[in-house]
C-alpha cells in the first residue's frame, strides 16, 4: 500500500496525471485503494470521486445484452436487423468522388456479437478519416450528441470482416431496449446497478454526486489546464458506448462480480457459464489492430501491447498472450476517453482500475504510470 501510494503521488508530482485513483481487487474484495491529487479544486481524489467513464460504459452495455442472451431473448448470431430493421439499410462508405461520398449496400449480415466486438463495420469519426470527412460534408451529428438520428453512421467495412472502433454498443443498447421494453437506463438500474450496489453509477449526475464530480483536464506543455467534456445531458437516447458516470468503488464492484463468476454479495447477475461466454474471444480470428487517431486533441494513437495478440470479447479487448509479471492470457481490458482504465484477469483472479480525467486519451506519461501501478499490484502477489 505504501509503495502504491508513493507511486501515485510521484505520478501527480511529475505531472504524469493531474490526479488519480487506483484500485486493485479480487473476488473477495479490495486489495488496494489509493489516490493522489485533487479531483477538483479543494477536493481530494478518492474512491468515491465521480468520473465520466465514457467507453467503460461499453462493458455494462455488453452485460445488459448478455442478461437477455441468458434469458434466450437474444443470441450471439442473431441478425441486428431482426430487431432493428434500419441497421440493414446503413450504407458502406467506400471513399469519395470529389466531395461526393461513394456508398453501396452492405454485403453480409451484422449480428449481435458484431455490435459488441466492433466488427459490425461502424467506426467513430475520431478513428476514421472517411467518417470525419463524411460528417463534415453531410452535417451529420456525432453519436455523442445523444440524438437518435446520429446513430445512422455509414459503415466503413462489411459486417464481420474487420475491426473498427465505433458506436456498435450504442446500437446494442437500442437492441436491449427494443427486446426488453424498458429504456436502457431503467434496465441497467433494475438489472445491474441495484443488485450490485452500484449506487453512484448513473446516466445523469445531480445533487450530491455533482459535488463529487471530478474536473476535466487537458494536457499542455507546462502541465494541465481545465477543460470541458462529458456525455450529453438528457439526450434522446442513452448511448451504451459512452453515457455513464461512475466511481472507482462502484466499477470495482462490477469487475468483482465478473471475477466471482457472475455473482456478488449473494446477488447473481449471470451464471458462471454466462460470464465465460461474455469473456470469450468473439472476433472470429480478427485481431484488434493499432488504432491511429485522426483527432489528436481527443486521443493519441493507441496500441496497448505491441507484438501481443489482442482479440475482443463481448465486453472488452482481450489479451491472448501472457505478459510476464503482469496480466495473463485471457485478461480483459478497456478504458474511457478521459483516461479511465481497467483490466480484469480471470486467470490470476485480479482486477484493477487506474482512473483520472485527462485529455487526450492514451497519454504516454499516464500510460507509464498505469503500467507501473499494474506491475506493483502483481509483484505484491
Amino acid at each position: 500500500m505504501n509503495q502504491i501510494s508513493s507511486l501515485l503521488s510521484d505520478a501527480v508530482a511529475r505531472r504524469a496525471v493531474p490526479f488519480v485513483v487506483a484500485t486493485a481487487l479480487d473476488e473477495k474484495g479490495v486489495r488496494v485503494e489509493a489516490a493522489a491529487g485533487e479531483a477538483r479544486p479543494g477536493m481530494a481524489a478518492a474512491p468515491d470521486t465521480v468520473f465520466r467513464i465514457f467507453s467503460q460504459t461499453k462493458a455494462v452495455g455488453a452485460l445488459a445484452a448478455m442478461i437477455l442472451i441468458e434469458r434466450r431473448l437474444l443470441n450471439f448470431d442473431m441478425p441486428v436487423s431482426d430487431i432493428l430493421p434500419s441497421f440493414a439499410e446503413l450504407p458502406v462508405l467506400e471513399g469519395f468522388a470529389g466531395d461526393e461520398p461513394r456508398l453501396r449496400r452492405q454485403q453480409g449480415v451484422a449480428t449481435i456479437a458484431h455490435l459488441a466486438t466492433h466488427t459490425s463495420g461502424l467506426a467513430y469519426e475520431y478513428w476514421n478519416a472517411d467518417i470525419t470527412r463524411w460528417m463534415e460534408l453531410t452535417g451529420h451529428p456525432t453519436v455523442f450528441s445523444g440524438k437518435l438520428a446520429a446513430l445512422d453512421y455509414p459503415l466503413v467495412a462489411d459486417p464481420g470482416t474487420a475491426w473498427h472502433y465505433g458506436p456498435g454498443v450504442d446500437w446494442l443498447g437500442r437492441v436491449v431496449e427494443t427486446v426488453d421494453g424498458r429504456r436502457i437506463d431503467a434496465f441497467c438500474r433494475d438489472e445491474i446497478f441495484a443488485p450490485l450496489g452500484m449506487d453512484d453509477t448513473v446516466f445523469e449526475v445531480e445533487g450530491e454526486r455533482a459535488e463529487r464530480l471530478a474536473e476535466v483536464h487537458a494536457r499542455q506543455e507546462d502541465g494541465f489546464r481545465p477543460a470541458r467534456g462529458g456525455p450529453a445531458r438528457n439526450p434522446e437516447f442513452y448511448g451504451m458506448g459512452h453515457a455513464l458516470y461512475s466511481t472507482p468503488r462502484d466499477y470495482g464492484r462490477f469487475l468483482r462480480m465478473m471475477l466471482g463468476g457472475g455473482a456478488l454479495d449473494g446477488n447473481r447477475i449471470l451464471s458462471a457459464q454466462g460470464v465465460a461466454a461474455m469473456l470469450a474471444a468473439r472476433t472470429g480470428g480478427i485481431s484488434v489492430p493499432r488504432m491511429s487517431s485522426v483527432a489528436p486533441r481527443v486521443s493519441r494513437d493507441f496500441e496497448p501491447f505491441p507484438g501481443r495478440r489482442v482479440s475482443h470479447s463481448m465486453a472488452f479487448a482481450r489479451l491472448e498472450d501472457d505478459l510476464p509479471g503482469r496480466r495473463r492470457a485471457g485478461a480483459q481490458f478497456w478504458a474511457g476517453a478521459l483516461n479511465t482504465h481497467c483490466w480484469l484477469d480471470p486467470a490470476a483472479g485480479i482486477a484493477g482500475l487506474f482512473m483520472t480525467q485527462l485529455a487526450p486519451f492514451a497519454d504516454p506519461a499516464l500510460a507509464q504510470a498505469y503500467d507501473a501501478f499494474e506491475e506493483a499490484v502483481y509483484a505484491a502477489g
